[in-house]
């Protein structure tokens, strides 16, 4: 990994920068942002409702300000998603001016993918006083499959890299001045509303932040007031999070919808529990399995050091990985003063050893964690690690450059540019998709590194070999984003990349139509097979009736099967199904219940009334209690029971890990009580006639 030749690092000062290379600078980045939002809009409605649970969540609130601020799954505000809400307001909001679309639906993913790009190349500009460095940055950011496929997707991943980003930038702006604590106080703010986006995983970079202020704030601030300074940050974070998590806490539990993921209705347990330490230990009540523990795997795939560079995760976003852990550590080295006065190279300004800090420790702490959690983790969560990576990468690869004379720095520059060239020609042999390019990869980064461990003798030829150097180790990702830009993805776990190249997801996900990454039969490291009706694995996970058929999202034509759904994607009901629904809709409260919010999801979205979630997301929360149920029945306020996706007369087996079986309770219930009617291969039951 190498970059093209600029200046030695310098403050960057518009006010001396000629008129001509600032018209040029814009320009570039122009194109940048131009291209990026190409990638990233272009086909952008194929994809449907993409992962439906959230875009069921996103139209409730686009219809109830109340079901808006709590991320409620349906407008009548039955339950919540399983996630603090901040990513579906933005969607929201576009539906409720644009209305119901898939473009309405995903734009603002992609522009806050967009928006991503922008602040990293402005965070490592700043940081290393080069222009091309942060075109690099968000370059590679752009060009990370796994970005790709979450900011063209509607999980709140995309808006937790713009905030993490944010407060990256934020943080290194308050270490300049003595002056701008102001801008450490907005980090943290930043960061606290990431947690409104994804809650405890906005926290990893919290060590980072804090040790990067403390090690370069400015020379005239004491130790006290840096940590002073730090303490009105948390409290900025804390103000930023805890406003909504105050106002859930305290709004009386009948006033409100029930608490997602949680089993006893309550946020905090879901910060803690679900979403919180048990991703870490594997404890996850509610959940439909637990994670690997050492190599030996479970259903989320094997733990371990490696485990971001396996089959099911390597091209999501590893393709730079080696080359980032590697260029960062040699930044940190040059950043301590004895080291490189030991070595005769110039040291690196505080800023830029600031900016390499933090990203180090952002690149470090994230990608250990998600190598040894046990809990529930997916392919796209790599998405994560791509903005430390880019920068990581292009700040080492600046740093390298601008000392290139000296025999180690050109060595380095090799050594990465031929180690990525390798590791990219290992993940496209990972599948037969284009098999010429990875020759092509080889080839150009192994010539291009010998040429740059040479690079002090190739004088004027060095800046053509620092761009074949850098389209070589680009290539693998470009065409790999490319392919995902092309693929439509719909489901709640999608892979990026070829079809055949992910893990568990993909087109349809679990369950679904297939397509990249779709799960399949004899899938490595202990993860399920859960496809259409294949039985579950030794977890003891029941078949799910009703695999996904017929048409998917806002694009489909309403004919063939309509399928009922399952645990990992949604239902897709046909017109007649539809129509049948909303026969008297506004009679009733919910039009409908289903088991699983990826059940209800696709009902929902088809009629845009509201259908209830049973047992939420999992089908093991213990909303409603068949008692519960049994009284909204009897109020009429619930019209149709919609069986098979999650599986009728059994639910989903929320005991598996300590969650509750109303839901299979309720299942039975409706199955002995009221009549089956079948619809388009979709089984309903009336609930205002009783079986005779």
């Amino acid at each position: 990994m190498t970059a093209v030749a600029s200046a030695p690092p310098t403050a960057p000062t518009d006010s001396t920068t000629p008129a001509r290379r600032r018209t040029t600078e814009r320009a570039t980045l122009a194109g940048l942002l131009l291209a990026t939002a190409v990638l990233y809009l272009w086909g952008l409605g194929a994809s449907g409702w993409a992962n439906s649970f959230y875009a069921a969540a996103a139209q409730a609130g686009s219809e109830s300000w109340k079901a808006f601020f709590y991320g409620s799954s349906d407008a009548a505000n039955s339950i919540t998603v399983d996630k603090t809400p901040l990513s579906l307001w933005p969607m929201a909001l576009s539906i409720r001016f644009f209305g119901l679309s898939s473009w309405s639906l995903l734009v603002p993913q992609a522009l806050e993918g967009v928006a991503a790009v922008a602040l990293l190349h402005t965070t490592v500009k700043r940081a290393t006083g080069s222009h091309l460095t942060g075109l690099l940055a968000g370059a590679v950011l752009a060009l990370t499959p796994v970005a790709v496929l979450m900011f063209r997707f509607d999980n709140p991943d995309a808006l937790l890299v713009l905030l993490l980003v944010g407060a990256v930038h934020a943080t290194l702006r308050a270490t300049e001045s003595p002056r701008a604590v102001r801008w450490l106080v907005l980090g943290g703010g930043l960061v606290g509303l990431a947690y409104l986006t994804k809650m405890l995983q906005a926290f990893l970079v919290l060590p980072t932040l804090a040790l990067t202020y403390l090690l370069f704030a400015s020379a005239t601030v004491t130790l006290g007031k840096r940590i002073l300074h730090l303490l009105a940050a948390f409290a900025a974070l804390i103000a930023a999070a805890g406003w909504w998590i105050a106002i859930v806490e305290l709004v009386p539990a009948g006033m409100r919808p029930w608490i997602g993921g949680s089993q006893h209705n309550s946020i905090l347990e879901l910060t803690l529990g679900y979403n919180g330490l048990g991703r870490l230990s594997g404890n996850e009540t509610g959940s439909v399995g637990g994670g690997g523990r050492g190599a030996g795997g479970g259903m989320w795939g094997s733990t371990g050091l490696f485990r971001l560079f396996d089959s099911e995760n390597g091209a999501q976003g590893s393709w730079l990985l080696p080359a980032a852990l590697l260029l960062a550590a040699a930044t940190l080295a040059l950043a301590v003063p004895a080291v490189a006065r030991r070595l005769r190279v110039t040291p690196l300004p505080r800023r830029t050893s600031a900016a390499a800090t933090v990203w180090a420790g952002w690149l470090v702490v994230t990608w250990l964690t998600f190598s040894f959690m046990a809990g529930i983790f997916h392919a796209y969560y790599a998405v994560a690690l791509a903005p430390a990576i880019a920068a990581s990468s292009a700040i080492g690869a600046h740093v390298l450059w601008t000392r290139r004379d000296h025999l180690v720095a050109s060595a380095l520059l090799a050594a990465t540019t031929s180690l990525s060239a390798v590791w990219a020609f290992e993940l496209l042999g990972r599948t037969d998709w284009q098999p010429w390019l990875r020759w092509v990869v080889l080839v150009g980064g192994i010539g291009a590194a010998l040429a740059l461990g040479a690079a002090r003798l190739a004088g004027r030829w060095a800046p053509a070999i620092a761009v074949v150097a850098l389209a070589a180790v680009l290539a693998g990702p470009t065409a790999y984003s490319l392919s995902t830009a092309a693929t439509p993805h719909t489901g709640s776990i999608p892979t990026a990349g070829p079809a055949g190249t992910g893990g568990m997801g993909g087109m349809g996900g679990m369950g679904g139509m297939g397509g990249p990454g779709a799960m399949r039969p004899g899938m490595p490291n202990g993860a399920p097979n859960l496809q259409g009706n294949q039985q579950g694995n030794q977890q003891g996970m029941p078949a799910f009736p009703g695999g996904t058929t017929g048409a998917t999202g806002p694009t489909g034509d309403g004919r063939g099967t309509g399928g009922g759904g399952g645990l990992l994607n949604g239902s897709t009901p046909t017109t007649a199904v539809t129509n049948l629904l909303l026969q008297d809709a506004d009679s009733y409260t919910w039009v409908a219940a289903a088991v699983g919010s990826n059940s209800a999801s696709g009902y929902q979205l088809a009629t845009e009334r509201p259908v209830m979630a049973i047992g939420g997301f999992n089908g093991s929360d213990p909303s409603p209690t068949l008692a519960a149920f049994k009284q909204l029945v009897a109020d009429g306020k619930v019209h149709w029971f919609i069986g098979g996706g999650m599986g009728m007369g059994g639910g989903m087996p929320g005991n598996q890990q300590g969650g509750s079986d109303a839901s299979s309770q309720i299942a039975t219930w409706v199955s002995s009580t009221f009549t089956a009617r079948t619809v388009d291969g979709v089984t309903l039951y009336d609930l205002t006639q009783a079986s005779s």
